[in-house]
């Protein structure tokens, strides 16, 4: 993936706004993300600066493609995510010493930036992570697919037997086939 950089010495006061749209092909993933980028994404925020620290708040937007979980088709997904982060320096461990960050707010709207540069590209990526749902089902009703011939039960039958004895019961069957044959 290329990155989509926005260089930090070029904001010129204590806030700025940041307004992009992005090809999908810009943000091309990969089979192993589990999704792909069926629109252009738009990436819209405001950068504030205290310092060296950096927070962004804004939305990203657009559409991801991924397959649903029972059937396999594909299913357009729709984003439109808020995001709050606090950018801080990437600090270097300096003569073998740990140098310590001190975060106040939850790690995880915590980032860190190097070379006096964001990577919006990740988090572009980071928000489709968050909106993946966690079962993508293209419908609640999808039927998926038979476990024999594979055959998607949404749009098709098949003539597969779908019965899964369980050997625990098998003592119960044995009476109702009893039964059966005396009435």
């Amino acid at each position: 993936m290329s990155q989509i950089l926005l260089d930090l010495r070029e904001l010129r006061g204590a806030r700025d706004q940041i307004d992009r749209t992005f090809e999908p092909s810009v943000l091309s993933t990969s089979e192993a993300e589990g999704f792909r980028v069926q629109a252009p994404v738009h990436l819209a925020f405001d950068i504030f600066k205290d310092g060296n620290q950096f927070h962004l708040v804004g939305r990203v937007r657009s559409t991801i493609a991924l397959s649903c979980g029972r059937c396999l088709d594909d299913i357009e997904l729709p984003v439109d995510l808020p995001f709050d982060l606090l950018y801080l320096p990437h600090q270097e461990h300096v003569g073998g010493e740990e140098v310590e960050v001190e975060v106040e707010d939850d790690g995880l709207t915590t980032a860190y930036y190097r070379d006096e540069e964001i990577d919006l590209g990740q988090i572009v990526l980071e928000q489709f992570y968050l909106a993946l749902p966690m079962k993508p089902l293209c419908r609640e009703s999808c039927r998926g697919l038979c476990s024999e011939c594979g055959t998607n039960l949404n749009t098709g039958t098949c003539s597969c037997v779908q019965e899964w004895p369980d050997p625990r019961l098998e003592g119960l069957r044995s009476l109702i086939d009893k039964g059966d044959r005396e009435g």
